[in-house]
């Protein structure tokens, strides 16, 4: 027997993008659209074209391999056409292969916010979805405010979903906008909507008011929809959305789900869930969840005691499935065998092949957890990981050694009386024989630092030459002004790849510069590796 297939539509950089503190840059709505891409979502919504001068910015190019692209926009203004309505063409002229239009489907809210007739509501609904689909978009409709429309006038409800789907929408959403919704009235009202419009034309969008938006998408899909959307660790306003950390393990590896549908994701892809939902916790510069379902650094854990003692006859005792399977790992006494197996998945990875009873392995297991234990973290850092691999293992060319370097910001006032600040970094390195030292000003010690380190690298010059630093992260693992910083640096070359290296010291500017060495030394080793091959 075939199994159905479940869509998923990523909006963390658009709904996700409500949360309060999250603002995303350009650079990083691009670092994003690559993880989504390596965790495999159908969909990928980078935001409303038009709005902002990010997301305008954004849509500018075609930024995804396999995923759909898709814009967020408001359905036509009335009062005008489709053709006159800026909003609304900015996302028809965009590089987007998907539209979704979002517009209110519970009468109130068309007559109080909007202050017009909910006839008007249901024709500008039906002109913009017929324009859309028109320009050759694949269209979505996000019913915004549904249930509660539903629970309120159910009749105009459903005839908001029949407009949508007569017009040609591809996805017809359900929107719980306000997170009120109970599981139970989800699949009882998805039930009443399949009697005017087919399941594979519906998707679920939850919010986590109630704390169920996970289990809101899990009834829907039990009633009948076919797409879920939701975000990376279920950011979203107030209480943010559905959770498609959650959400995509429970649905290829749990009972009534995992036997009826399939989706996108791959048992491969699936192993790396717990490094993408690290990573994007790195991205955002904050501490991932420890217990986060699934992929949180408790959700493996036991203390000792029985618990600890059965786990040690038979895992089953304790854990509702093997952490492997999303990249987790146990974190009890006997934990070193799934330590070693999560370390050479992760060295396989980045093409390091080692035997499973090769002594090395221990080893850099044994450094890796110290390094961690000292505030290093390779989930979001995987090229500074590679180099720790390399040198533990003794396979890392030496390219060049730093002597020394120091940096000084002196604050004066210029030749017209302005007070400026003035940073200069001075870096002394040895590449083969040669002695070489670099002077150079910046906006900042480590901005400095990394124009000096890069200036002169003797023979490695061209090496570095497409070399461009995009991003530059501070966390403070501890309290006080003395406390032990960590930095993640980004970085990016001619090629399009990005990579992040870290550092960690009690002095930022330490920690800055071992990700800038970092940094280029992994780009020397790729370019070594690319000219060998």
């Amino acid at each position: 027997m075939s199994k159905e297939r479940l869509y998923l539509f990523d909006t963390t950089l658009r709904d996700g993008a409500q949360t309060a503190g999250i603002e995303f840059s350009l650079e990083e709505k691009i670092s994003v659209t690559a993880l989504l891409e390596e965790l495999g979502v159908d969909y990928i919504e980078g935001g409303y074209p038009g709005a902002n001068v990010v997301d305008t910015a954004f849509f500018e190019h075609k930024r995804t391999r396999a995923a759909t692209f898709t814009a967020f926009g408001m359905t036509k203004r009335s009062g005008r056409s489709v053709g006159n309505d800026p909003g609304v063409q900015a996302i028809l002229n965009s590089h987007a292969d998907a539209a979704c239009f979002v517009a209110k489907a519970w009468d109130k809210q068309v007559e109080v916010a909007l202050e017009i007739t909910p006839e008007q509501n249901l024709h500008n609904l039906r002109e913009t979805v017929l324009a859309g689909v028109a320009c050759g978009k694949q269209v979505l409709v996000d019913c915004e405010h549904f249930f509660d429309g539903y629970k309120a006038n159910a009749a105009y409800a459903l005839a908001f979903v029949r407009t949508a789907l007569d017009a040609g929408a591809r996805w017809i959403v359900l929107c719980d906008t306000n997170g009120g919704t109970m599981p139970a009235e989800i699949e009882a009202i998805v039930g009443d909507v399949l009697k005017v419009a087919p399941g594979d034309r519906l998707g679920i969008h939850a919010h986590d008011d109630t704390g169920q938006a996970v289990a809101n998408s899990l009834a829907a899909v039990r009633a009948g929809v076919r797409q879920i959307q939701g975000t990376l660790n279920g950011i979203g306003e107030r209480c943010g959305n559905a959770n498609l950390v959650t959400l995509i393990p429970t649905l290829m590896l749990k009972p009534g789900f995992a036997d009826r549908f399939e989706i996108g994701v791959t048992h491969e892809q699936l192993g790396r869930l717990t490094s993408v939902s690290r990573t994007f916790d790195e991205l955002l510069n904050r501490a991932p969840a420890r217990q986060a379902p699934y992929v949180g650094a408790s959700a493996f854990a036991t203390k000792a005691g029985i618990h600890a003692s059965a786990l040690a006859k038979d895992f089953t005792t304790y854990e509702h499935i093997p952490p492997e399977l999303v990249g987790n790992e146990r974190s009890i006494m006997v934990s070193q065998q799934a330590g070693r197996s999560n370390l050479l998945t992760a060295l396989k990875r980045h093409g390091i092949v080692l035997a499973k009873d090769d002594p090395r392995l221990e080893k850099l297991l044994r450094v890796v957890k110290e390094r961690e234990s000292r505030g290093y973290s390779y989930d979001g850092a995987d090229a500074s990981f590679v180099l720790l691999a390399h040198q533990v293992l003794g396979t890392l060319p030496d390219f060049f050694d730093v002597e020394s370097y120091r940096t000084s910001v002196e604050r004066r006032h210029n030749a017209r009386g302005e007070q400026i600040t003035v940073t200069e970094a001075v870096v002394k390195i040895r590449v083969g024989g040669q002695r070489l030292m670099s002077v150079a000003e910046g906006n900042g010690p480590v901005n400095a630092l990394d124009l000096a380190l890069r200036k002169d690298l003797g023979k490695y010059s061209d090496s570095i030459g497409d070399l461009e630093l995009v991003d530059f992260k501070v966390r403070i693992l501890d309290g006080g002004t003395g406390a032990i910083t960590r930095v993640l640096v980004e970085s990016r070359d001619g090629s399009g790849e990005r990579w992040y290296t870290i550092g960690v010291s009690p002095n930022i500017i330490d920690a800055s510069f071992e990700a800038l060495y970092e940094s280029i030394t992994y780009k020397l080793m790729k370019t070594e590796a690319r000219t060998a091959a």
